[in-house]
C-alpha cells in the first residue's frame, strides 16, 4: 500500500474533513460526508460505487481495514496520526478507517403508501436507528423537520448501518405541508390516541413521530388524521422514540404480511 502520511493539524486537507465531521452546514455545502467503518464503507461501494478518499489512522489497521484498503487500491488514501483520526471519528474506539463520499440522493416514489415524519428528533443515535428500522420495514420515504438532527452526519450514518444508502430521505422538510399532500391516512403518535393495535394499517400509511422528550407539536398533531399510540402493561410514562418508531413501522408490515 502507498498513501500519504499526514501528522499537522493544519494540513488543509484535515482542517476540510474535521469540517465535515463536525458541521451540517459544511455537508450541505459540499454535499459530501465522512463514513466510519469497514461496513459502512463496503455499504456504500455496493450500492453507488467507490469512495472519493480513504483515510486511515497510524498503528490501528486491523486485518479487515488492511484488505479493504488493498482491494481499493485505486482510490486515493491518507494516514492520519491516532489523535488526527480520533478527531474525525464518531466513536470513542475508532475503527481505523474512514472515507469521504458523495452524498447520495434517493427520490421517493410519486405516490408512495408507507411514509415516516420525523419532528425535531434530536439525538443522532436515535435517528440512525430509526432510519435502520424504517429501511427494514420498507418504508418508501421519510421526512425531516428542520429541527431534527444531520441525517449524514458520522454519528447518525453509524446509527443507520447504511439505512441511508437504501432510504431516501428529506431534510428540513415542511411536514405540515407532506401531511396535507399525503393521500392515506397520517398518524401522529401520542400518548393518549388510539390503540395501534386496533388500526388496519394496510391501506396507505405515514407514520408522525416527535421529539424525545416533548414529543410532537400540536400544530403537526391537529394537522393528522388521527392520534395513535402503543398499549403498555408496565409502570412507565412512555418509550423511546427510537422504540417506539420500530413498533410502529413494524405492526404494519406485520398487517401487511398478514
Amino acid at each position: 500500500m502507498t498513501f500519504k502520511h499526514i501528522t499537522s493539524r493544519d494540513n488543509s486537507l484535515f482542517k476540510q474533513l474535521k469540517k465535515l465531521a463536525d458541521t451540517a452546514r459544511e455537508r450541505r455545502k459540499t454535499g459530501q460526508t465522512l463514513l466510519d467503518g469497514v461496513h459502512l464503507v463496503t455499504a456504500y461501494i455496493e450500492h453507488f460505487g467507490m469512495p472519493e478518499l480513504l483515510v486511515i489512522a497510524e498503528g490501528q489497521s486491523t486485518h479487515e481495514v488492511v484488505g479493504l484498503v488493498q482491494e481499493l487500491s485505486d482510490v486515493p488514501t491518507v494516514m492520519f496520526t491516532t489523535l488526527m483520526f480520533a478527531e474525525l471519528s464518531p466513536v470513542a474506539t475508532p475503527t481505523g478507517i474512514l472515507a469521504l463520499v458523495k452524498t447520495p440522493e434517493l427520490q421517493i416514489p410519486a405516490q408512495p403508501d408507507f411514509l415516516l415524519l420525523l419532528e425535531d428528533i434530536q439525538d443522532p443515535g436515535n435517528l440512525g436507528s430509526m432510519l435502520r428500522s424504517a429501511a427494514a420495514a420498507g418504508v418508501q420515504g421519510v421526512y425531516l423537520s428542520g429541527g431534527c438532527t444531520d441525517a449524514w452526519s458520522p454519528k447518525s450514518l453509524r446509527g443507520g448501518q447504511g439505512a441511508q444508502f437504501v432510504l431516501p430521505l428529506v431534510e428540513r422538510a415542511d411536514l405540515l405541508d407532506v401531511v396535507a399532500r399525503f393521500e392515506g391516512q397520517s398518524l401522529a403518535t401520542t400518548l393518549g390516541g388510539e390503540s395501534l393495535y386496533s388500526l388496519d394499517l394496510t391501506q396507505p400509511t405515514a407514520f408522525v413521530i416527535g421529539n424525545e422528550g416533548a414529543g410532537l407539536s400540536q400544530e403537526l398533531i391537529e394537522a393528522t388524521r388521527q392520534e395513535v399510540s402503543i398499549p403498555m402493561l408496565g409502570n412507565v410514562e412512555s418509550l423511546n422514540a427510537a422504540a417506539a418508531t420500530a413498533i410502529c413501522l413494524f405492526e404494519r408490515s406485520r398487517q401487511k404480511m398478514a
